[in-house]
């Protein structure tokens, strides 16, 4: 039997969740609620639980400050989320799994399924979640890659481009080091593209702060600072060019 707390201040939300973990899920044991950040350190103080359903906004603070209260917390968390698109896109930089609200029983299914599993995120890796939170506007500093047997937190600046490898991407790192992350470039492309990334081919995502120059021979391609040539596809040239004389203007 497993324990878990909830942390959500809509009623309605934390009703439907404890049916859904009752109905759903009769090896949970939900051993209390609470509507606030003051009512979860109350219930956390008393037991913690195998599973702490955290609800990110509450109405005295947020799931940080119930982090912030237990630094040792040894419940794994599940966050859970209103739909939002600056949420989503901080969780997937974080690399950090949560549940979007309204969920579907799959999903629930799925997030339970990778809590049993999963070790907790780092320091680092919650910071990253919370300053991408808190400034939804500005340029993230860093980014979490999961790679097969651990997740790297690497800056956004030290990207020089991703390169496809089937449903994976290989990141090159501007100190020649390379990263293996078993998720496809489309997934980094949509989730870098308003960071000066630009998907240049099929097989290419470019940090357009690394281009050196376009060459237009040879079918196209691009020259990087790091000394690297990466084609461009037929498709991509004239947003290319455009691209850079914006830049060098």
């Amino acid at each position: 039997m497993l324990t878990a707390i909830i942390v959500e201040d809509l009623l309605d939300a934390m009703e439907l969740l404890k049916s859904d973990l009752k109905s759903k899920h009769p090896e949970i044991k939900i051993i209390d609620t609470a509507p606030s950040v003051v009512e979860a350190a109350k219930a956390l103080r008393k037991e913690q639980p195998d599973i702490l359903f955290l609800d990110i906004m509450l109405g005295d603070g947020t799931g940080f400050d119930v982090l912030e209260i237990f630094p040792e917390l040894k419940s794994k968390i599940i966050f859970v989320t209103a739909s939002d698109e600056y949420a989503i896109k901080a969780f997937k930089f974080a690399a950090i799994d949560y549940v979007l609200k309204p969920y579907s029983y799959e999903e629930l299914d799925k997030a339970i399924a990778r809590a049993k599993e999963q070790i907790q995120p780092s320091k680092e890796r919650l910071n990253i979640l919370k300053e991408t939170l808190s400034a939804p506007e500005k340029k993230p500093n860093k980014i979490s890659l999961h790679t097969l047997d651990k997740i790297i937190i690497v800056n956004l600046d030290d990207i020089v481009r991703c390169e496809s490898d089937s449903n994976n991407t290989i990141f090159h790192l501007q100190d020649g080091r390379k990263v293996f992350v078993t998720k496809t470039l489309k997934y980094f492309a949509d989730m870098l593209k308003p960071y000066d990334f630009l998907r240049i081919h099929q097989s290419h995502l470019v940090n357009l702060q690394c281009i050196s120059a376009f060459i237009k021979t040879d079918g196209g391609y691009l020259m990087l600072k790091n000394g690297e040539n990466v084609p461009v596809s037929v498709r991509k040239k004239a947003e290319i060019i455009e691209i850079l004389d914006t830049m060098h203007r």
